[in-house]
Order: C-alpha cells, then structure tokens, then sequence
C-alpha cells in the first residue's frame, strides 16, 4: 500500500501540488490511520479537490471538467450502468453516443480517480463499445451521480396524486416500503447527508409535505421534500432498517442502522417522535471510519494546544472538556488521546456511543438500559490498570467521585462537562457535591470550546471593519493587535522553560521570533521616516519588512529627481495592511454550496490551575471571580480566541458573536 501512495504523491508533488519536503509526513500519517493518501487529501482538505484532479488527469492524458449538467447524461444511462456500480467506482457515463444503438461510437466517461483503469473495461463489457474517459473531482461526480439517478424517484414522490393522501390510511405499509421509488428514496437521503458531510438528518412531516432538512456544520439546511402521502412509508422504511415497531406511532422510539456508504462504515442513530402532523425522525450520522483530525486541524495553535500538549502528559489529574453539545468535545478528546497513544500507555474509553475508532485502544459503548453506566463503567475500568481513562461525560456526583478516586490514584482522566465556560465546570462540580479540597487536588485543566463556522477559502470577500465591529467582538484596534502579536510566551502561565517538552519549547521559539519580526519591522518603519524627512521631493512608499538595506540601496542607485519610491511595492503575498485591519465575510458558491462556509474551526480557552487559581476555589469563589484570576494569570478568553480567528480570516465576525455570550468577551 505504501509504494502506491508514494507513487501518487510523487505525481502530486511533480505536478505542483504538493511540496516534496511534505510528502514524507504525509505518506506517515496515511500508514498510521491506515487510510489512501487522496481520501486523507479529500478529508483535510490540504489540497484543493480541483489541483488534484488536474495533476492526474495531466499524468494520463485525458480532459479534465469542472462540472457535469444532468442533461449530459443519457436517460438511458441510468438502466445500464447500475447505481451501486457508478457509486462504488465513482464514475458516471455522459453523452456521446445514443445507447439505444449498439453501434453508434465511444462514450465518454467521467471518473475520480484516473489512475485506476478497471471500471472503464467493465464499462467497455456491459455497454458493447468504446469509451473515453474525461476526469473531475470526487465530490462533482458523486453529486451528478446522485442528481442523475434518483431524479425519477424525486418526481414520483414529490408530484404524487392526491387520491394517495386520501387513501393513506388504507394502504398496507409494509407493502409500500418495498416499492423500489421509497427505497432509493430512503437510501438516498443517508447517502447525499455523508456526501454533503451532514450530521444529522431530520426527517419533518408539514400540512401538505414532508421536509428533510440536513445538519451540516452546526446548521440546519433544507435539502428535499416529498409529497405528505408517502409519509407513513418513509416513516416504516426507516423504522423497519432500524429494528423498531412500525405499528407503534403514540409513542418515542429509538433505535440503531449500520450503513455502508461509499466503502465507508456509517453508524445511525434513530429517533422518532409522534407530532401533530406525524412522525417526525431524526438520525445522526457517525462515521465509524472517518479520518480523525489532529488537534492542530481541529483549530488550536499556539498557547491553547501547548497546554493541552501539557495536560494529557500528566501522569495523573483530570482535565476537563466544556461546551454544549454539538460544540465537538468528543472530537477533541479522541484528537488528544491519539496525539498520546503509544504501545507503552494502557487506554480505556466509556463512550455513548463510541464516534471514533481508535487503534489501540480499549473502547466501550456505555448502555444505562442494561445498567451499564458511565459510573459503572469508570469502576471497571481501575481494575484493568489503565494509565488513561476517558469518560464520556460527568453527568452525576457519583461518575465525579470515581473519576476524583481514580485521579488521586495515579491515572489521567479525560472527561466532559456541559458548562458554558472554562472556570463555570469548577462551580459545576461544587453543584454535584464535590468537595473543593478535591478538585483541587485532582483537577489540573479545563478546556472550554466552541465550533465556528470556516469561511470557505475559494469566495470570502475582504472588507475593513468599522468601530462597531470592535465593539461587538469586544475588543479595540490595540487589543486585537495585541492579541495577535503575543498569541502567549509560556505555554502555560507560570512554567518553567525547563520542564518544557520539545514541542513546547518550539511554541516559546516560534513566539520569540515573531517578536524579533515585529522589532524589525517597526525599526523598517523608523528608517522609513528618517528617509523620508531627508528630502521634500520624496513620496510616501509601502516598505517591504525584512529589506531594510535595500531601501537605502535604492535612495542611492538613482538620482532623486528620477526616482519615483512611491513604485516599490511589497512583494506579492504579502499583507499590506495592519493586522486585525482586514475582516472577511462569507459570499456562497459551488464549493461552499452556496453556504460561504466550509467546515469547522475550535475557538477555546484553557484554565490551568496554577496556585492563584487553586486558592480561588478552596475560598469558594464563584465562576466570574475564578475567570478573572486566570485572565489576569495570561488565559485568553473565547471571545478573545474569536477575535484572533476572525482577524486572521479564518471565520466571520458573526459566527463568533453567535457561539460566544457577551459575558465571554
């Protein structure tokens, strides 16, 4: 598997794509999670889909297209090649030739993947001739596939007769489950939810129409509907996957698919509801083999990961994960135990349910129903000599008073709170009876976190702030500078530079000489002036920062009456305005699909719990009290993390005032 990689990569980075000195970690990291290098491409998005289509379709040969309109396809495409085949292989024939005559030409076929040639000789067997393939990216042939094959099935659905409303009632519903439109419809919808990267699907019954909206990145988007007739058959169709009554409509139910889509192992958790209107469904996707991200891809850098980089090296304490749901707790927890999961550590997991596959490590499905609890499971847990224990959620005093015992003991325990700060989860373990003296023993670090919304890198537009952008993010001009000029010196307030690790000392190294930058460039702006003040005759000029020399080597090259410094400009790629000055907002287009937005970034604030702190919470002070010690011990806030995520261009200035409080600026 390792040289076929190698062998991809190596066109990649002749190509262009890719930087040689990168390929080496890349070819690593896909060995570790035993995954293909383009799907890890494709999953981090570390190239963009349209770099890699064309490096591989110039390595081949052939055309490659942007798009494909479904009036490319012909209709009778869509009875000769089946669906599973076009899916699993990721291709789809297009125009060219009339099917319906055996002998009329090559057809064209678009593929993903130019380098495999096995689909295009099964494609010459089942269609009788020739064809020429032409390349796109992945993600523009799984969604002209799923346009093209289930159009037939969309019409069916949608414009239904009226007699099938009124005779509902009539109709036997296992009988109209079986129908092949309802299946594919049902199977579709699991199958556009993982191509879009939904998390959930919710299934919604209206007066006339049944909508189905898609979760993707935190925010609902209507995707489909169908004609309000063929409610009761979706409803069984899923009902029916998922091992539940289909005869059952008075009450909730809840239960469980596995699906296999796009080679990819989808677990689905199911829940329904009776409403006025019907039975409204909800099932949220987990992706049993999906790439997990790295902490740094999740969003943190700098001083936040540096000290998260500390605590999940501790030998022993409990460090806390906060938020609300959805705000990817889990996900960071999973990222961490991976940074730290080597042969020397014994890990165990007590999850509901476990979302991430991890090599090496020990994980449970937690089960109440049968009795098996979080608590129950932390219990079972100290008798296998585990050196790290992650629990899912600390939900009760007696998960915390385990949890405490276990610290105490000498294992690391990582777990999650449901508090909407960092300092409130010390106030939130008081309220589930936990003694102080306890907590301070035991708990070394909490992590609070929100997920924002990524601009997408292909359309966000550029604009200057006003005043009154400040003022809703919190902070001025000079604090935003600030912010993003001294992103922490120590990784953690108050340590030593000598019980730093390696990747800490970096993070110190990296920030020393960011320092050393911005010295130089304020010394390039003096020189500016001193040059300036020299001669009347001279313009105002944009200074490229790391020239100094040849600023004066210019002034001297050149008589002044001819020379025009007003004409040296700065490199292109560099910025040229002030830091914090540039904001960017969201646009919409085919990438995004029409959203502005592309993924997910972690906004968070780390409270360590340093001496001052410890002091705070054995008087009892309150959550407002403990923050304001850290904050003055160097932690920097949510809100104060949104503002360096939004000056940077990494996320719009409304989705941190939508996942931050006024209270967290």
């Amino acid at each position: 598997m390792l040289d076929a990689e190698r062998f991809v990569g190596e066109i990649l980075v002749s190509r262009g794509v890719l930087p040689a000195a990168r390929l080496e970690e890349l070819l690593r990291s896909v060995t570790e999670k035993n995954v293909h290098l383009l799907e890890f491409l494709e999953a981090t998005r570390e190239v963009q889909p349209e770099q890699i289509g064309k490096a591989l379709a110039d390595e081949v040969g052939i055309p490659f297209i942007e798009q494909i309109r479904p009036g490319d396809v012909p209709a009778a495409m869509i009875e000769a090649v089946p669906i599973t085949f076009a899916r699993q292989h990721r291709v789809l024939v297009l125009g060219g030739a009339d099917l319906a005559r055996p002998d009329f030409g090559p057809v064209r076929v678009a593929m993903a993947n130019p380098l495999d040639p096995t689909p295009l000789d099964d494609l010459r067997a089942l269609l009788k001739r020739n064809v020429v393939p032409v390349a796109c990216t992945p993600e523009t042939i799984e969604d002209a596939i799923n346009r093209v094959y289930e159009r037939k099935d969309e019409t069916a659905l949608t414009e239904a007769k009226d007699d099938v409303a009124a005779s509902e009632e009539l109709q036997d519903l296992i009988d109209m489950t079986d129908e092949a439109p309802v299946i594919r419809w049902v199977n579709n919808l699991f199958y556009t939810a993982a191509q879009r990267r939904a998390s959930d699907i919710h299934i919604e019954p209206g007066e006339k129409d049944v909508q189905v909206r898609y979760r993707i990145d935190g925010n609902l988007q209507i995707a489909k509907t169908a004609h309000k007739g063929f409610l009761n058959s979706i409803v069984s169709r899923v009902k029916i996957e998922a091992g539940l009554n289909i005869a059952e409509k008075r009450l909730p139910q809840d239960g469980r698919i596995t699906k296999r889509i796009q080679g990819r192992l989808i677990d689905v958790r199911v829940s329904t509801i009776p409403t006025s209107k019907g039975e409204s469904i909800v099932m949220r996707l987990l992706d049993k083999e999906k790439v997990l991200l790295d902490l740094e891809d999740l969003g943190y850098s700098g001083a936040p990961l540096a000290c998260i980089h500390h605590l999940i090296t501790r030998p022993n304490g409990i460090m806390l994960v906060t938020g609300p749901t959805g705000s990817g707790k889990t996900t960071t927890l999973s990222a961490a135990l991976s940074r730290i999961n080597t042969p020397d550590l014994k890990i165990l997991t007590a999850e509901d349910p476990v979302e991430y596959e991890l090599k090496g490590i020990g994980q449970l499905h937690v089960q109440a129903k049968i009795g098996l609890t979080f608590a129950s499971a932390l219990r079972a847990f100290l008798r296998q000599d585990p050196d790290v224990i992650m629990v899912g959620e600390i939900r009760d005093h007696e998960t915390a008073e385990i949890a405490i015992h276990a610290s105490l003991t000498g294992h690391l325990v990582l777990s999650t709170l449901h508090t909407n700060d960092a300092a409130g989860a010390i106030t939130r373990l008081g309220e589930m009876e936990v003694e102080r003296y306890l907590i301070t023993s035991s708990l070394i670090g909490v992590v609070a976190q929100r997920l924002v919304r990524r601009l997408c890198s292909r359309c966000k537009t550029p604009y200057q702030p006003n005043e009154q952008d400040f003022r809703e993010l919190g902070v001025d001009r000079s604090q935003l500078k600030h912010i993003l000029s001294t992103p922490g010196v120590q990784p953690w307030p108050g340590m030593p530079t000598e019980y730093m690790t390696a990747d800490q000392l970096a993070v110190v190294e990296v920030q020393r000489a960011a320092d050393r930058e911005l010295q130089r460039v304020a010394d390039v702006r003096k020189e500016q002036e001193r040059l300036l003040d020299l001669s009347d005759e001279l313009e105002p000029f944009d200074v490229e920062p790391t020239a100094v020399k040849s600023i004066e080597d210019i002034m001297r090259s050149a008589p002044r009456s001819e020379t025009k410094v007003a004409e040296v400009k700065r490199p292109k790629g560099l910025l040229t305005a002030e830091p914090g000055s540039i904001f960017y907002k969201p646009v919409g287009c085919e990438e995004c699909g029409g959203t502005g937005y592309r993924g997910r970034v972690v906004i968070a604030e780390v409270l360590m719990l340093d001496d001052n702190v410890r002091r705070e919470v054995l008087n009892k002070s309150d959550a407002g009290t403990i923050a304001r010690v850290a904050i003055a011990r160097g932690m920097r806030t949510l809100r104060e993390d949104g503002a360096r995520v939004v000056a940077t261009g990494v996320t719009s200035l409304e989705e941190v005032l939508a996942a931050t409080q006024a209270g967290e600026k």
